[in-house]
């Protein structure tokens, strides 16, 4: 947008569309100062009304076009024309010739002019408040029609500035579950080489499977959108995958709801919250435990997922979010921002309750 005010006021019209003219905001103000006139004239009026209402009605509309019509053309204005002084001026220059005309038509045939007659009075009566009125509408029309142009320019840059960030939004969410990505991927890959390095016979099988798992679960990582179903898939083969490395120390159940598998999910929520639990719950711990997903839908369209593990505690890990957590945590605030939440708690005798609950649709 240029920021030049003469450059604006003199910029080309828009593209012609002729139904402006007759534009219903328009034709209500032409006919509500119409009506205001006609019922001003009426009052000792001597001839027929019709007369009167045909007279004051056509100037009315010949004024209405006549600012319509120099709102569109010519296209391009001298410098120092700027367009709005253009179709007041043809305004007011079209209101005497107006009433002219329409005195000269009214006039019977034979009979001598209106201005060598009485009638010459009303001429410049209606003149007079013509020229005083009819400027006036067309700078008032012209100021609520840069008033809504003004209003519509900064509508569409409100809903601008959304999509933008909203695109923003999308950008730093891939760019957080790309780094929670290598986070699982590391770890798990991890176990694998632990496993060949200590001539495991399960070792094999354990890269088979995560061999499988990873077809299935890489083209979903990059996914802006995930179901809860999909989700728990993901949470199943990477539990099934643990449990091989550690089949004496790690056991598991997926408790879920009716219903809940066609939820909206973020993606990696749940197995970001089950992949926490066995690096800092199960895994520091001697004796191994237990891990418990449950999956609810909750009123209002919120979802409630919980991860509860009888590994190491809070206080035995070091208390902290760690790396798939915190970036977590971040995803979370950034995509439902203050709906949703994530919240740590200590289980009796020792473990750990992780808890999300966000809406459906964020």
């Amino acid at each position: 947008m240029s920021s030049n005010p003469s450059a604006q006021l003199n910029a080309p019209a828009p593209p012609a569309d002729w139904r402006a003219l007759l534009g219903w905001r328009r034709v209500r103000t032409v006919a509500i100062v119409c009506a205001l006139f006609t019922l001003l004239f009426s009052f000792g009026w001597k001839a027929p009304m019709w007369h009167l209402v045909a007279r004051v009605f056509g100037v009315g509309l010949a004024l209405l076009l006549v600012f319509g019509l120099f709102e569109q053309w010519p296209r391009r204005l001298p410098r120092w024309l700027p367009r709005w002084v253009l179709q007041v001026v043809a305004v007011g220059i079209t209101v005497p010739l107006a009433f002219f005309v329409a005195f000269l038509l009214a006039t019977a045939p034979g009979a001598p002019p209106f201005w060598q007659t009485p009638r010459l009075e009303g001429f410049m009566t209606f003149t007079f408040l013509g020229m005083l009125v009819a400027p006036w509408t067309a700078l008032a029309a012209l100021l609520r029609h840069r008033e809504a142009k003004v209003e519509k320019l900064s509508v569409d840059f409100e809903l601008e500035r959304s999509e933008m960030a909203r695109q923003a939004l999308d950008a730093r969410m891939r760019l957080l579950t790309a780094q929670a990505q290598p986070h699982f991927l590391f770890n798990t890959l991890a176990n694998v080489e632990a496993l060949v390095e200590a001539g495991s016979p399960r070792a094999p099988k354990l890269l088979h499977s995560l061999t499988e798992y990873l077809r299935a679960a890489v083209p979903r990582l990059d996914g802006s959108a995930n179901t809860l179903g999909q989700e728990l898939e993901l949470v199943r083969a990477y539990l099934e995958l643990m449990q091989m490395r550690m089949p004496d120390r790690l056991a598991f159940a997926l408790h879920i709801a009716p219903g809940v598998h066609a939820l909206n999910c973020p993606p990696m929520t749940l197995l970001t919250l089950v992949e926490n639990a066995v690096q800092h719950g199960i895994d520091p711990s001697l004796e191994g435990g237990r891990i418990d997903v449950h999956a609810e839908a909750l009123e209002g369209g919120r979802c409630r997922l919980r991860v509860v593990d009888t590994g190491v505690g809070l206080q035995a890990s070091g208390g902290g979010l760690g790396t798939g957590l915190a970036a977590l945590r971040e995803r979370l605030l950034w995509a439902y921002g203050g709906s949703a939440t994530l919240e740590l708690n200590e289980v009796t005798p020792h473990g750990v309750e992780a808890r999300i609950e966000f809406s459906e649709k964020p």
